[in-house]
């Protein structure tokens, strides 16, 4: 059985959660979506590249989630519900940062901001957030999962 059958199958059997399996799950998945998001960049398909990041974090934020509570993550993608779900202390700065983020699955998601955010998401614009995105990534590794 592949891991994702094990999660969807496990959902409501916590006491049969496998903690290090789910957190290197959530972890590798991220690591996927990393890369995508720079393969996505490199085509210049920049709105893209931002929804992925978002996916990024989310997931690195959900294996902090198993990490600390031993139960599966909750079906969230608002970055800093999952946070504070996590209890995780986060400065002003990263809060605005990751909220911002978070638009970015909104935006690329639905129709009616889809044109506006294909928009903005600039050469310029989606590097700077490609930045930030990198930085709460390895902020995350370092300071929750290593």
């Amino acid at each position: 059985m592949n891991i994702q059958n094990e999660i969807i199958l496990n959902q409501n059997n916590e006491s049969e959660l496998n903690v290090d399996k789910i957190v290197n799950y959530w972890i590798e998945m991220s690591e996927n979506d990393f890369n995508s998001m720079i393969d996505f960049f490199n085509i210049k398909r920049y709105n893209w590249a931002l929804f992925i990041g978002h996916l990024v974090i989310e997931k690195l934020i959900k294996a902090t989630y198993v990490k600390i509570h031993h139960k599966h993550p909750p079906f969230l993608h608002d970055l800093l519900k999952l946070i504070n779900k996590c209890n995780i202390q986060i400065t002003d700065e990263q809060m605005d940062i990751i909220d911002n983020i978070t638009t970015f699955n909104i935006n690329a998601r639905y129709d009616d901001y889809k044109l506006a955010f294909y928009k903005q998401c600039t050469f310029e614009y989606t590097e700077i957030w490609m930045n930030h995105i990198k930085n709460i990534r390895q902020w995350i590794i370092d300071t929750q999962l290593t």
